[in-house]
């Protein structure tokens, strides 16, 4: 076998140089080719950019911790203002009742006082403590180009906050956001903004520094009646000098924005975080009153609203000219048939003594149709007695008598029960006061169907 080995070696080795041999070497050499090929297995592929993750939008460190965030919201943007103001802009898939009522909750409850916030569920709060003033602007959009799964809608929240409580100059353009920065949102998804910008007709706020907008024209704003009202909500530092029993329907209607006054009483009133509520309440204060707070419990339903008036509307009493800042209030009034006047028949109703005490008959003759939403039942002075029980029944108006026998009807949703507790007196020529009014005003409607503000305030309609 050594020997044969030996023999083929020496063959091979000695065919080494002939043709055959180095043809047979370069059939099975490595193909040359392949020496520069990276496109192979095992080899390093060339280096690849790896994406990277889009920074997250975060506060800024001193953002302060008493500003309350909507939890479902996401941080879209943050814009420095001046004067060491901020802008922060969020969109939530929530609808806008739901962050409005977190606000007036959060604001009502906190130790804010609220300076501004919406009548319905849109709108702005603005809030102060301390030296600290916030601006809270809730906005509904309109999502365009949704996925299959996606909200057809959103919300936009801005805040502002000035830490050295300067005033807010006029609303800042928000920041064109075009999509929730969430995986539930493609890069299709377009979010319809109605935020006028720089240059529009409609935009009321400054050119933000380096822009090369140009600035919005200016124009003088018309002066309605309904203007000079200040629509402004007050946490009341003597609410608790109010029975106890009345102390949280002030609250909540204070939080609700119902309890406002006229512009001619605010210039007259230097401290305007008192509610009084033993003093009495007058004619024009209540008319004022109950149309912010039926319009508010019914923000979402247009058809329980009272329309105020314009100021071309012909008086219906002589002694409240269209000039009177409570015009659109007493005038609305009256165009709805809520209270007596000549334009219901009552042609002796041409004074409405705009500054007269309110009496407890007149609180009822004007808010039970609110609460009906129908015609007062026919009354007479013995159903009031065998109802009620009142000592003095005979004393009641004769068209009063309708209002008080049709709130007996509401069971433990009675406003004399609500206001005035239980009484075998009602005293119907008696004045009545502002925490009494507010009572009444806190819940319309019926024992059955009804809503009253501390319903509002949890987002129920």
């Amino acid at each position: 076998m050594l020997l044969s080995s030996a023999v083929i070696l020496s063959s091979l080795t000695a065919c080494a140089n002939s043709p055959t041999a180095q043809n047979l070497e370069k059939s099975l050499a490595a193909d040359s080719r392949l020496q520069n090929n990276n496109n192979i297995f095992g080899a390093n592929p060339s280096p690849q950019t790896t994406p990277q993750p889009q920074p997250t939008v975060q506060l800024p460190a001193d953002f302060p911790a008493e500003i309350p965030i909507y939890p479902n919201a996401q941080l879209q943007s943050v814009t420095p203002g001046a004067e060491g103001q901020f802008v922060g802009l969020w969109q939530s898939i929530d609808p806008s009742n739901f962050i409005t009522s977190f606000y007036r909750s959060q604001f009502g409850t906190n130790n804010w006082q609220i300076v501004q916030q919406p009548s319905d569920d849109t709108g702005t709060f603005e809030a102060r403590r301390n030296n600290l003033l916030v601006r809270v602007t809730i906005q509904p959009k309109s999502v365009t180009s949704a996925t299959q799964n996606q909200s057809q809608t959103l919300t936009e929240l801005r805040i502002d906050y000035s830490p050295n409580g300067t005033a807010f100059a006029s609303p800042i353009p928000s920041t064109d956001t075009t999509a929730m920065s969430n995986p539930t949102t493609t890069p299709n998804t377009e979010v319809a903004s109605s935020t006028p910008q720089p240059g529009s007709a409609d935009f009321i706020g400054p050119v933000l520094p380096n822009s090369n907008a140009a600035p919005a024209p200016t124009t003088t704003p018309t002066t309605s009646p309904a203007t000079t009202t200040t629509q402004t909500a007050q946490q009341f530092s003597d609410i608790n000098k109010a029975p106890q029993q009345l102390q949280r329907y002030i609250q909540d209607l204070s939080t609700l924005s119902v309890l406002t006054t006229s512009a001619n009483q605010a210039k007259g009133n230097t401290n305007t975080n008192l509610f009084e509520p033993n003093k009495t309440i007058t004619r024009r204060e209540y008319a004022r009153w109950l149309i912010t707070a039926n319009n508010a419990m019914f923000a979402s339903n247009p058809a329980k609203q009272i329309r105020t008036v314009s100021e071309t509307t012909q008086p219906a009493f002589t002694d409240v000219p269209r000039a009177n800042p409570d015009f659109p209030y007493i005038q609305g009034l009256a165009e709805a048939g809520i209270i007596p006047s000549t334009l219901s028949g009552d042609s002796t109703e041409v004074l409405f003594r705009p500054d007269a005490p309110l009496t407890r008959e007149q609180l009822l003759l004007w808010k039970l149709p609110l609460d009906t939403r129908s015609a007062l039942p026919a009354a007479n002075l013995e159903a009031v007695k065998q109802t009620w029980g009142f000592q003095d029944a005979g004393r009641i108006d004769s068209r009063a008598l309708r209002a008080v026998l049709a709130d007996f009807q509401n069971g433990e949703q009675s406003n004399i029960r609500r206001v005035f507790g239980f009484t075998t007196l009602f005293q119907p020529k008696r004045s009545v006061t502002r925490a009494e009014a507010a009572a009444a005003l806190w819940y319309f409607g019926t024992q059955s169907d009804g809503i009253s503000a501390a319903d509002v305030l949890k987002g129920k309609t």
